[in-house]
């Protein structure tokens, strides 16, 4: 095996999701030594992470070995670890297990959590969905709860299991609910004798006024009519108040009195906080800040403050893009911009390297897709040559090659493709293995 060239600059890139993954890709042909820390051995395709919750895909096709990913890619070094502190004056990274890695140039791409607004304690009763532990805990409380209503013979006890609440409107709130009301709707029904499964209620509590609030306000219409349509109970300026093991709490309005929903099932879908890593590293740098969220400040560069060697970048950057016309404009915590800026920190790190300027990052918005369900899905597509909004099948369609098409390897695709073609026709959801059973 060859060992690391030291008269190369080293690389410490942490985190291999979507930025971490284009930043080690884009210093392919660099004279570098790349080390690629994460926590997880795989890197994982999140916005299909809710179908392996709902059942309709299993965990390796949405997920990709990292050591497989960079076995030709020979500069770069993969490491499973957890990152527990950064010295930025002796520029040296230390791992939870005890070897600390030294860089001459870091990029920092640890990711996202959950978020509760300062209520953790709602946690343990309020799964949200980040990780393959997180879509494997949702799909088991999800058909474990058919099950306990099968065997419940109080009337209202199981109406609170065959009770599902989803909190949080965004894309990955709608699309898990959208799902869910497939699963009692259509995969489940037949399966039963003592209950009917369609007869489940899903409920989505939005604290705002529309779901899907960075689409335009025709399309959030649209996506609420799609989901009603589909049986989901959408309520909106609906603030969650209190969550405990068997009931949330939830207050219509700002005014409004609470009101009790008898639920054994609840997903956290309506917050994101950053990494940890964010603070640490801000407590470090003179001039760095967060935001509430966590995420912390970087230059136009995509750099920290007196630290053109530290480079943040995807959901743990509080970034703006620079167009070349117009004001600076705030990035978005997307897939498509933490690939952006991966590539862009990347392509600064060779600029300092041959003593160029680096450039400040502009992020290419094309668009905005979610889907519903079953033949529904609205986009909001940004071309060169226009800007699309469209609605139902064809929109459906639109997203599901296009969710294909950025999956990580041609197996993936192929295996995401037959699954999805069994599922439309048959209405079944195969991958609905679930461990940890207490009977």
């Amino acid at each position: 095996m060859a060992s690391p060239d030291r008269n190369k600059p080293r690389i410490v890139i942490i985190g291999c999701g979507f930025g971490g993954l284009e930043a080690a890709r884009a210093l392919r042909d660099a004279p570098v030594e790349i080390t690629l820390v994460d926590k997880t051995n795989h890197h994982l395709f999140q916005p299909l992470l809710y179908q392996v919750a709902t059942a309709g895909l299993s965990a390796p096709a949405i997920a990709a070995p990292v050591r497989h990913l960079f076995r030709k890619q020979a500069n770069v070094t993969t490491l499973l670890g957890e990152v527990t502190a950064i010295d930025t004056e002796a520029r040296r990274v230390t791992l939870g297990d005890g070897p600390a890695l030294p860089y001459d140039h870091l990029i920092v791409a640890a990711g996202a959590t959950h978020s509760y607004f300062g209520r953790d304690d709602w946690a343990p009763f309020a799964p949200g969905l980040k990780t393959l532990d997180d879509a494997f805990e949702i799909r088991r409380r999800i058909l474990l709860a058919f099950e306990a209503a099968e065997k419940e013979p109080d009337p209202a006890l199981r109406a609170a299991w065959l009770t599902f609440v989803v909190v949080g409107g965004g894309p990955t709130g709608v699309e898990m609910a959208g799902t869910m009301a497939e699963i009692a709707r259509h995969t489940l029904p037949g399966e039963f004798r003592r209950i009917d499964p369609a007869s489940a209620r899903i409920l989505l509590l939005e604290g705002g006024s529309r779901v899907l609030q960075a689409m335009p306000p025709d399309l959030s219409q649209r996506a609420k009519e799609q989901l009603e349509k589909l049986g989901v109970e959408v309520r909106l300026d609906s603030r969650v108040v209190a969550i405990d093991a068997g009931t949330v709490e939830v207050q219509a309005g700002a005014a409004g009195a609470p009101a009790t929903i008898n639920t054994r099932c609840v997903i956290w879908a309506a917050g994101v906080a950053a990494s940890p890593l964010g603070r640490l590293l801000a407590q470090q740098v003179t001039g760095a800040t967060t935001d509430r969220a966590g995420r912390i400040a970087v230059e136009p560069d995509l750099t920290l403050p007196g630290h053109p060697e530290i480079n943040v970048i995807g959901d743990l950057a509080l970034a703006r893009s620079f167009p070349a016309r117009g004001e600076p404009q705030p990035v978005p915590g997307v897939s498509p911009a933490a690939k952006q800026m991966g590539r862009a920190a990347a392509a600064n790190v060779v600029r300092r390297l041959a003593g160029e300027a680096t450039r400040p990052f502009r992020y290419r918005d094309y668009g905005n897709l979610a889907t519903i369900g079953r033949n529904a899905a609205v986009v909001d597509l940004t071309a060169p040559v226009g800007h699309f909004k469209f609605s139902g099948y064809f929109a459906w369609l639109f997203w599901l090659f296009a969710h294909i098409y950025f999956l990580i390897g041609f197996r993936n695709r192929i295996v995401v493709l037959i699954d999805w073609a069994s599922a439309y026709w048959s209405k079944q959801r195969y991958a609905r293995v679930v461990t940890d059973i207490d009977v």
